[in-house]
């Protein structure tokens, strides 16, 4: 059998100097990662669906610091896309923490997994539909480049796996890995971006 293995999110070196590009190769890489999880056990699996959380983690909150602030700002009822698509982020979100706190051989897993990657998968052809095609429309090369370094440096930058009691503050402790990995991504961004 031909081992599947998706790289760690960063690991491609590809030069991105398009957001959208890049995004969407990261789409294909989160539907890979899926499909990793779905067709291994043990071990295996266990670091496919830690790949997937991490590559998940960095992207969408490379979206929330990035895309979203675009939209908001520069798309004709951009508001209203964001509020969408942040709705769409939060119940993904609330699938993957408790998805977190299973094992990846318990039979509550796969079928959690299956939800989660319905709902992944909609949120994708969204983003595509009504962000990434206007950022596209909105923006020059190099605009297009500085948001692409920002994602860059949040995926070099990410921790490869959350650490459960290291995060800063109660609340992200409370919130358990998922919340405390998308946390120290949005610093990286932020930090990435001069904020």
């Amino acid at each position: 059998m031909t081992e599947l293995h998706t790289p760690h999110a960063g690991d491609d070196q590809a030069k991105d100097d398009d957001v959208v590009a890049l995004l969407m190769r990261q789409h294909g890489d989160i539907r890979n990662l899926f499909d990793e999880v779905e067709a291994s056990t043990g071990e295996e699996r266990r670091d496919a669906f830690r790949r997937l959380v991490r590559l998940l983690a960095v992207h969408e909150t490379a979206e929330e610091e990035v895309v979203h602030p675009f939209a908001r700002k520069n798309f004709p009822g951009g508001e209203q896309v964001v509020k969408d698509r942040l709705a769409e982020e939060k119940a993904a979100k609330e699938t993957l923490a408790a998805l977190d706190e299973l094992d990846t051989n318990d039979p509550k897993f796969m079928p959690q997994l299956l939800k989660l990657r319905k709902d992944v998968q909609e949120h994708a052809r969204a983003e595509e539909r009504y962000e990434f095609t206007h950022i596209r429309r909105s923006t020059d090369a190099g605009s297009l480049a500085a948001m692409a370094k920002a994602v860059k440096a949040a995926e070099a930058m990410a921790p490869t796996r959350p650490h459960p009691g290291v995060e800063s503050g109660a609340k992200n402790m409370a919130l358990g890995p998922v919340a405390a990995l998308m946390d120290r991504t949005k610093d990286a961004v932020r930090q990435a971006m001069g904020k």
